[in-house]
């Protein structure tokens, strides 16, 4: 799939690309590197993110539902605004990333490192969180109706009530 003069494919090199608005529905890109990429209001859903490198990205208003990511990285990632209703991010490595105001309803988040992640006023209902690192996260505000947070780590997080969990 060619899309912006970029070449969409498991394993390709995306560094730094301007996929901004692009549609990438059901695209496979797998194990591709698309750290410090511009994926602002981009298309997503259904994709197959599989250990996909997205550090440091630009995925503010994206629509990532449905998208399949185990072992994804978002390191320090703008996730901002982002739709990310139904994804599968099991094991993902989300710490540092920008969530504010997500969507992340019916996620799959079992396992993720999401350290230092910011998720004020997300939505985070029904997400699966079971045994994610959330230490240090930012959840003020955050709507968590009928989320799992069995085993999950909290030390020094915000909590949605403003409080620091100790």
């Amino acid at each position: 799939m060619e899309v912006n003069g970029y070449t969409i494919e498991p394993g390709a090199d995306l560094t730094g690309a301007d996929l901004s608005g692009a549609n990438l529905s059901g695209a496979n890109l797998i194990q591709a590197d698309l750290s410090h990429s511009d994926l602002h209001r981009a298309i997503l859903t259904g994709a197959n993110l599989q250990f996909t490198g997205l550090q440091f990205a630009n995925l503010s208003s994206a629509n990532l539902t449905g998208a399949q990511g185990p072992g994804v990285f978002l390191f320090d990632a703008n996730l901002t605004n982002a739709n990310l209703t139904n994804v599968w991010f099991g094991a993902a490595i989300i710490c540092g990333a920008n969530l504010t105001n997500a969507n992340l309803t019916n996620a799959y988040l079992g396992s993720a490192d999401l350290t230092d992640a910011n998720l004020s006023g997300a939505d985070l209902t029904n997400a699966n969180l079971w045994e994610a690192d959330l230490r240090q996260a930012i959840l003020k505000g955050a709507k968590m109706t009928g989320a799992n947070i069995k085993g999950a780590k909290l030390k020094d997080a915000i909590l949605v009530d403003g409080t620091i969990h100790d």
